[in-house]
């Protein structure tokens, strides 16, 4: 579902993540924030590849600004949003690497596993991401080196 056109922030999950996606749709929209869930809708048996690209892309090519993807464990989604140039993809489940994904390496998307993460302590994960900026400094020359490597890659 599509809410708004600036600011938004891409979901995506398979089946084993909707229902923590669904959740944290909850949480977006207690928030005023606005976002387009790419997919799936459904329990039914999904591959998260799919929807980790979907997500990713509308990051990329800048139709949202972040991007929330949920799979069981959070590990195979953001594996596959990290395969699309330009993404920043942290598997986190638990607040301090949540955070400092974004502080230090200017991460534009957060994987969260549903199995992995109860749906309380994930809206606290996705709220402090969300809240938290990046530090730029000494971490941006990190993550221009991260660039550096997609460049190197032939990924751009």
């Amino acid at each position: 579902m599509t809410r708004g056109n600036t600011d938004m922030i891409a979901l995506g999950s398979d089946h084993a993540g909707l229902p923590l996606k669904l959740e944290i749709i909850q949480l977006l929209e207690e928030r005023g924030l606005k976002y387009l869930d790419v997919g799936t809708y459904t329990d039914a048996s999904s591959d998260y590849p799919e929807y980790g690209r979907l997500a990713a892309e509308a990051v990329a090519d800048g139709r949202c600004t972040r991007g929330l993807v949920f799979c069981g464990t959070g590990i195979g989604i953001s594996i596959s949003a990290n395969k699309v140039r330009g993404i920043r993809c942290a598997a986190c489940s638990d607040c301090f690497s949540a955070v400092l994904s974004r502080n230090h390496n200017d991460a534009n998307m957060l994987a969260l596993g549903a199995r992995v993460v109860a749906p309380a302590y994930a809206k606290m994960i996705v709220s402090m991401w969300l809240d938290a900026g990046f530090e730029g400094g000494r971490h941006q020359t990190r993550v221009d080196l991260i660039h550096k490597i997609e460049q190197e890659q032939g990924l751009e």
